[in-house]
C-alpha cells in the first residue's frame, strides 16, 4: 500500500485508513473488529483513526467501546503499536449528550488534556500519533446545516486556548501531532495562522466528509490545504452505505439490505438520509455500471484518486468489504468518466453536504 506524508508533520501513513466507528455496534463485536484490525494490518494498512465518541450512534452505554477494542487488540498483539499510524479525537461541544462533559456547550483546554487522558487509558497507548479536535467549538454551519448564522454566535474557548491545551499533550510527550476535523475553511485558517504566529502545534490535517454526494472540499477548502499544506482524510467516501449501491432498488427499508442507514432510524434524519442524496447516489451508481465499475469501485476511486485526498478512511462491518474497498485501490477513473462524474455534480450539486 502507497504511503503519504500527512501535511508537516513527518507521519508516513497508509493511502488507506481503517475507520473504526462501527466497532462495538451490533455490527461489530469485539472478537470481530479484531478481525478486521487484523486483516487491515495484513492488507498494508497502517493508519487507524478512531474517536472518543464512537461507536455511533453514540450512547452513554456504549461511549468509548470503539477505543476499548483497539486497546484490547494492542495489549495482546506486542510489537504492532510501533507498526502503525493511531489517530483518535476529542469530542467537540456535547449538549444533548449529558454523560459526556455534563454536556457541556464548549471545549476547554483542560477538557482536550483530560479527553486525550481517557483515550490513552482505553488504547492502552502511551501517546498518540495524530489527535484531533472532532468538531468546532464555536458556531460553524456543519453536519447538514448549509448556512451561518452569526446570531448563533457565543462565547466559547477560543482556538488559540485549545492549541494551547494541544501544546500541553505534545510536550508531555502524549501527543506527536495534531489535526482537526469537519472544520471550515476560516477555521483551518485560523488554526494554522495563530499556530505559526505563537509557535503552537501545528495542525497536520483536517478530516472532513468527501465523496460524489459532497465534494463542498472542492469549494475553497482545497485550495486553503494545499497552500497550507494541510492534509484530508476524506471519511463517507461511500455516504454511508448510499454510494455503494445498497439502496439503489429498494431505499433504506429493504430487509435485504441491513446497513446502516436501515438499522439506525436516526441516521435517517441526518445529511446522508435526504431524498436528494439517494436520487444523487442513484445517478453516480447507474454510471459506474454504465462504465463497467461497481458504485464503490468508482466512488472509493474518485477518493483514492484525487489530489485533495491524502488518505481515504473506509469504515467497515465485515472482512468481505475491507477486501473490496482496498481492492478497488487499483480502479482508474477515465477523463471520459470523470466529466461525467462533474456533469452529474454540476445537476445536482452536493445534497449530503
Amino acid at each position: 500500500m502507497d504511503t503519504i506524508t500527512l501535511g508537516c508533520s513527518g507521519l508516513q501513513v497508509s493511502r488507506i485508513c481503517l475507520g473504526t466507528m462501527t466497532f462495538g455496534e451490533a455490527q461489530v463485536d469485539e472478537a470481530a473488529s479484531h478481525r478486521l484490525l487484523d486483516h487491515a494490518l495484513q492488507r498494508g494498512l497502517n493508519f487507524i483513526d478512531t474517536a472518543e465518541m464512537y461507536p455511533v450512534p453514540p450512547s452513554a452505554a456504549r461511549y468509548g467501546d470503539t477505543e476499548r477494542f483497539i486497546g484490547h487488540w494492542l495489549s495482546q498483539r506486542p510489537g504492532v503499536r510501533s507498526r502503525i499510524v493511531l489517530a483518535t479525537k476529542a469530542a467537540g461541544p456535547v449538549r444533548g449528550y449529558e454523560w459526556l462533559r455534563n454536556g457541556s456547550a464548549d471545549v476547554t483546554a483542560d477538557d482536550i488534556v483530560a479527553s486525550c487522558e481517557g483515550s490513552l487509558k482505553r488504547l492502552h497507548t502511551d501517546v498518540i500519533d495524530l489527535y484531533q479536535l472532532h468538531w468546532p467549538t464555536r458556531n460553524v454551519p456543519m453536519f447538514g446545516n448549509l448556512y451561518f448564522d452569526p446570531k448563533s454566535d457565543r462565547v466559547v474557548t477560543p482556538i488559540d486556548e485549545q492549541l494551547r491545551g494541544l501544546q500541553r499533550l505534545v510536550q508531555s510527550g502524549k501527543v506527536r501531532h495534531v489535526g482537526v476535523s469537519n472544520e471550515t475553511p476560516w477555521g483551518v485558517a485560523e488554526f494554522v495562522r495563530l499556530a505559526d504566529a505563537a509557535g503552537l502545534p501545528r495542525i497536520a490535517s483536517v478530516q472532513n466528509a468527501y465523496s460524489l454526494v459532497n465534494r463542498s472540499v472542492d469549494n475553497g477548502l482545497d485550495e486553503l490545504m494545499q497552500r497550507c499544506q494541510v492534509s484530508l482524510l476524506a471519511y463517507s467516501p461511500l455516504a454511508f452505505g448510499l454510494l455503494s449501491g445498497k439502496y439503489d432498488a429498494a431505499g433504506f427499508d429493504d430487509p435485504a439490505q441491513p446497513g446502516r442507514m436501515s438499522l439506525f432510524a436516526s441516521m435517517r434524519k441526518q445529511r446522508h438520509g435526504r431524498a436528494e442524496a439517494l436520487a444523487a447516489a442513484r445517478r453516480y451508481n447507474a454510471l459506474a455500471r454504465e462504465h463497467g465499475l461497481t458504485p464503490t469501485q468508482m466512488a472509493l476511486a474518485f477518493c483514492y484518486r484525487n489530489w485533495r485526498v491524502a488518505s481515504t478512511i473506509i469504515g467497515i462491518t465485515t472482512i468481505e468489504q475491507l477486501d473490496e474497498d482496498i481492492d478497488a485501490w487499483h480502479t482508474e477513473l477515465s477523463p471520459e468518466l470523470l466529466a461525467a462524474i462533474d456533469r452529474i455534480r454540476w445537476e445536482m450539486r452536493d445534497p449530503a453536504q
